[in-house]
């Protein structure tokens, strides 16, 4: 199978185009035949919200780090433990639960881990000591393996296939919503009424989803098992083997960074308040909410151009910081640049994954769930070990030369004419 240099063609065929090899070859699954268009959407917008959940459960430590940290006396760094641990099991997650339910029904998996991500947050509420803390964040990482995995390639299940793309880009836009209205909203929250208290109205909010799931979703029997032969076909592709490069890269770069943002904010611009701290977090989610939209516009059509694009402003906007964001103004203006470039790359790298295996589409989404939360652990580890030994600005500069790299492989997939194989 030739993956490299420029498209031949036949006189009868036209131009040659890689196709994927066998095991990653499979019938699209079945259009929802008679479903009315009201129930697809509202089946879509379960799916969003519960990923909208996720999300927010996920990264709202961000907002409330310092507070949590000095709740139970640990360091910055430590706290960052909270952002670490979901990672990792989340990339441990994604190919065994997937794997190990592979011929359950997918709307009945969607709804156990959304009652068990309700848990999670309850039991985070009521920890009287920091290691039951940490448990909760383990059953976090577990649904988010699970659920990404799972939900992020059901639009075309639950909708007819004309519209599968737009509620794509719907389900994706919960990824910006939980920075735009989750994180900023849960921050609020903790201000007025302490940490606990927002883990709590997200529990109760994961409540309700999973209401709202059980009763719009259609049963959704699972279409093709997603195996190990299946997975090691997927990673036998060049452009997968690109993905996993350049998400490992962004998502490093980007979390090692951003998990320790309301410290910069803090310490280096010398925000007076924790309201201004949440204002500044809101506007970069506004920013990742357009990115995200712009992106998803243009990925399918110029999947390194956006990934590409979005690692060169991440990279600028993470690496001018420690000396423009000193002022208020510089870190504000510098948030929105990275807000636009980092609200594109989850549907960048989903999409670079499913282009990389067109026939096999939840097997793509397990490995872009695995890389992607085992490098958001990591980014995070990492960032508070230099964090603890340095400052908040040094995680900012080592952050932004690792998203150069990025923008680097992209124009690498280019140069190298890579073509995208079909199913």
């Amino acid at each position: 199978m030739t993956t490299t240099g420029s498209p031949r063609t036949t006189p009868a065929r036209g131009p040659h185009r890689p196709t994927a090899p066998p095991e990653l070859r499979s019938a699209a699954p079945p259009a929802p035949a008679g479903r009315a268009p009201l129930k697809g959407r509202l089946a879509v917008l379960a799916v969003t919200l519960g990923i909208f959940t996720i999300v927010t459960t996920e990264i709202l430590p961000i907002g409330l780090l310092t507070r949590i940290g000095a709740d139970f006396g640990v360091s910055d760094g430590t706290a960052g433990l909270m952002m670490t641990l979901p990672g990792f099991l989340a990339a441990c997650a994604a190919p065994t639960v997937t794997m190990a339910t592979a011929r359950f029904d997918r709307r009945l998996m969607l709804c156990g881990l959304v009652a068990l991500l309700a848990l999670a947050n309850f039991t985070a509420a009521a920890a009287p000591v920091y290691w039951l803390v940490l448990l909760s964040r383990v059953l976090v990482g577990v649904v988010i393996g699970g659920f990404w995995s799972i939900g992020v390639g059901l639009a075309e299940r639950l909708v007819p296939a004309a519209s599968a793309g737009r509620a794509t880009a719907v389900i994706f836009s919960a990824v910006p919503l939980g920075s735009v209205i989750g994180v900023p909203a849960g921050t609020f929250l903790g201000d007025l009424a302490g940490w606990r208290t927002a883990c709590a109205a997200v529990g109760a909010l994961a409540v309700g989803v999973w209401v709202l799931t059980a009763l719009v979703l259609p049963p959704l029997p699972a279409v093709r098992a997603t195996s190990p032969a299946l997975l090691r076909g997927t990673l036998r592709g060049v452009h997968t083997r690109f993905a996993l490069l350049m998400t490992f890269l962004i998502v490093l770069a980007h979390f090692g960074a951003y998990t320790y943002v309301t410290p910069f904010l803090e310490r280096t611009t010398h925000l007076a308040s924790a309201a201004t701290v949440t204002l500044f977090l809101l506007v970069y989610g506004v920013a990742g909410v357009v990115g995200n939209f712009v992106g998803g516009a243009v990925v399918a059509r110029r999947p390194r151009t956006v990934f590409g694009t979005a690692a060169g402003l991440l990279a600028l906007a993470t690496l001018l910081l420690p000396v423009l964001g000193r002022e208020p103004v510089g870190a504000l203006v510098l948030l929105v640049v990275w807000g636009l470039a980092y609200g594109a790359v989850p549907v960048a790298s989903q999409t670079w994954f499913a282009k990389a295996a067109p026939g096999a589409p939840e097997a793509a989404s397990v490995l872009f769930t695995a890389s992607f939360q085992a490098t958001l652990s990591l980014g995070a580890l990492a960032g508070g070990m230099v964090v603890d030994r340095t400052s908040p600005a040094v995680v900012m500069v080592l952050g932004g030369a690792t998203a150069v790299l990025v923008a680097l492989a992209a124009w690498l997939h280019f140069a190298k004419r890579l073509v995208w194989p079909v199913g």
